[in-house]
């Protein structure tokens, strides 16, 4: 997916106040309807902290590795293992939403490379607001569609699943992955509001970074 260029007259501060709609959509877009959400989230946070809003928007356990890849240029958290890969890593804890992004901006969050779940985050909005109300936050405005269950399959798992689990729902092997999912799985549900609790409560211990 091509990029938008970059707009210098949305660079400001790192200690203005700026915020950032985002439009966050899983791909491809094979599972239809498309699983998204949108966050209102501060400027002044780092990708780190954008990474622990976007697992909390959709519900994933942070147990796997995760990649930005914007402008080009890929960041995460530094490795060992980084000495061996042909490309460059930048430490995501040291880039901020308001040095690097700009409205229209379009960039991608892979989080498991081996289900390989491809979020298409789109900057949709960017205001700078000294009066807004979110000091290093988000906030998840909508959504759509239940998260796939952690390791899963990727894709074609996924699909497998759903298959299972609707086209003879009373079956032991539907129950076994019903089971296997934590439960009952309803593919068209998103719970806003438990997702946004789940960012509070990151807010108010403080962990996630900047």
């Amino acid at each position: 997916m091509a990029e938008q260029p970059k707009s210098k007259k949305q660079r400001i501060t790192f200690n203005t106040f700026s915020l950032y709609t985002l439009k966050i959509e899983l791909w491809p877009t094979e599972i239809q309807p498309v699983i998204w959400r949108r966050l209102e989230v501060d400027g002044r946070i780092s990708l780190s902290k954008l990474h622990h809003f976007i697992q909390a928007a959709f519900g994933w356990s942070d147990a796997h590795l995760h990649e930005f890849q914007i402008h080009g240029k890929a960041y995460s958290l530094p490795s060992p293992e980084d000495q061996f890969d042909d490309r460059e890593i930048q430490d995501e804890r040291k880039v901020f939403l308001n040095r690097l992004l700009a409205k229209n901006d379009v960039f991608t969050y892979i989080y498991d490379f081996g289900d390989d779940w491809q979020h298409i985050i789109t900057v949709e909005d960017f205001i700078a607001d000294d009066e807004a109300d979110l000091d290093g936050g988000a906030y998840i405005l909508d959504g759509a569609q239940a998260t796939p269950p952690e390791d899963v399959g990727g894709i074609p798992g996924y699909q497998n699943f759903i298959e299972v689990i609707t086209v003879n729902p009373d079956s032991k092997e539907a129950q076994e992955m019903r089971d296997w999912a934590g439960g009952n799985f309803d593919p068209q549900q998103f719970d806003k509001r438990l997702a946004n609790a789940a960012i509070y409560r990151m807010m108010y211990n403080g962990w996630g970074g900047k």
